[in-house]
């Protein structure tokens, strides 16, 4: 019984894999017998691509501008606390609270500075006040020496004359005496004034250095500037500061409040499709959260210079696509679909870009009727691609390969050399675009080298290279 049923098991595999395959045979046998009419009418050149939603405007939510204070020396500061993304603020909202511990720390020393500053003050002082006393005194006392060296020298007019000598001499160094204390006292007083003047600029430093860090620690809860949503800064790597995050003196912005009335598309298109892409290119639109939406929009800037992906070999370009229309819904930092026409043909011929086969380079269709047709292509898109020359309207051409291709023959030798000087063309153009993204690179460099040497009269082009429009690019 069980052995029946085993044997009845395998039949009925055999019977099966038999079926599937004579349909697969079959299925396979009908796609290579589908063909396809040259069709004519206007063809579009697209470039898909993948971006991401900015606002063209918006205003930084930034911790204290004192931070950049050289007196207070605070490198990077924690985000202690920060809002949920999106929340919605109104003017003076609280939006952020930066972590006080560094700061506090470093306000414990200036505290101790400024009690040392104070103390030095006030030793200074004292001390001036003793020595000058003390050199007053002193030149009090010199002056007395002096009246009884001139009283012992008149006293001394009927002496023998060594006396009288000496009691000359006595007052002669009594004079002298008394003019070095005068001239010692003078120096003294300005050197005391000096010493005073020093001790009083520390202190006022460490007065104001002190008085800076409690205002700013007073500033390190951070409000919204205007009404707004609160959206993550982006930092230069593309990662968002949230808490835990540190801003530092060059870098204080927090979070910011984007314009949503006028948004844009931020996207990286690789170095094939570059030289196709121009400002004022029209696109069509689409936002991944919405997918029932459609929007347009059109190709502002574009970067002269590319940019090496992250752990690829791949160079990419920045460009920056405004959206037209407004829509409440939409947000920074939201996915988009952008298809940018590059070009439009009218009246063209165009075919499937299944049809295309290659010997050598050399593009060929198979049509219907038993030949290999040369063609010269031209644009294409991600479905189609324009046929210049070989075919005819309604030229019937297989999708795929059909059984014994062999049997076909080749036409349109004559072609070759028509594709062959398009190749041409193209490697020059490519040629003159490598120059010129060479020459772009290498005035860049000449004039960041001129900035730091001292040299340079104007201001160096921003890393990533100028737009065309020239106009500013958005956070990534």
């Amino acid at each position: 019984m069980k052995r029946n049923t085993i044997i009845t098991s395998g039949v009925i595999g055999v019977l099966i894999l038999g079926i599937i395959y004579y349909a697969l045979a079959g299925e396979r046998e009908n796609l290579a017998m589908i063909d396809v009419p040259a069709m004519r009418g206007n063809f579009e050149v697209l470039v898909t691509v993948t971006g991401e939603l900015q606002a063209e405007n918006s205003e930084q939510i930034t911790g204290p501008q004192e931070l950049r204070s050289r007196n207070l020396r605070i490198q990077n500061i924690r985000i202690q606390d920060l809002v949920p993304e999106g929340t919605v603020v109104e003017a003076g909202d609280y939006v952020a609270l930066l972590d006080r511990s560094e700061s506090d720390n470093a306000l414990k020393d200036m505290e101790d500075a400024l009690e040392r500053a104070e103390t030095q003050y006030a030793r200074t002082q004292l001390d001036t006040t003793i020595t000058l006393s003390n050199l007053r005194d002193d030149r009090i006392n010199l002056e007395y020496t002096l009246e009884e060296r001139r009283l012992t020298l008149e006293q001394s007019q009927f002496e023998p004359p060594a006396t009288i000598r000496q009691a000359e001499i006595s007052l002669d160094r009594a004079k002298r005496a008394l003019e070095q204390a005068k001239q010692n006292y003078k120096l003294r007083v300005q050197q005391s004034n000096e010493d005073m003047t020093e001790a009083a600029i520390n202190l006022s430093q460490q007065r104001r250095r002190y008085q800076e860090m409690v205002d700013v620690l007073d500033k390190f809860t951070i409000r919204a500037p205007k009404a707004g949503m609160v959206i993550y800064h982006r930092e230069w790597n593309g990662a968002r500061r949230t808490v835990g995050s540190s801003i530092s003196p060059w870098d204080l912005t927090v979070a910011t409040l984007p314009d949503l009335s006028s948004m844009l598309s931020r996207t990286y298109v690789n170095e094939i499709d570059v030289s196709k892409i121009q400002a004022g290119q029209q696109v069509r639109i689409g936002v991944d959260a919405f997918p029932d939406r459609q929007y347009t929009g059109q190709v502002m800037q574009v970067a002269n210079v590319g940019e090496q992906m992250q752990n690829t070999d791949a160079k990419v370009f920045e460009v920056m696509i405004r959206i037209n229309e407004f829509d409440p819904i939409l947000r920074p930092a939201m996915t988009t679909s952008n298809i940018i026409i590059t070009r439009t043909y009218n009246d063209v011929l165009y075919i499937p870009l299944e049809a295309i086969n290659l010997s050598d380079s050399i593009p060929y269709v198979y049509k219907k009727g038993g030949t290999r047709q040369i063609v010269v292509l031209g644009g294409s898109n991600d479905n189609h691609v324009v046929v210049e020359h070989g075919l005819e309207e309604n030229d019937r051409v297989y999708l795929t390969i059909p059984e014994n291709p062999d049997r076909y023959r080749m036409v349109g030798e004559e072609l070759i050399a028509v594709i062959e000087e398009k190749k041409e063309q193209v490697k020059a153009e490519e040629a003159a675009r490598r120059a010129e993204e060479q020459e772009i690179n290498r005035q860049r460099e000449e004039r960041i080298r001129q900035m730091r040497t001292g040299g340079a009269s104007g201001q160096a082009e921003r890393p990533g290279g100028a737009s065309v429009t020239g106009e500013r690019p958005g956070n990534r």
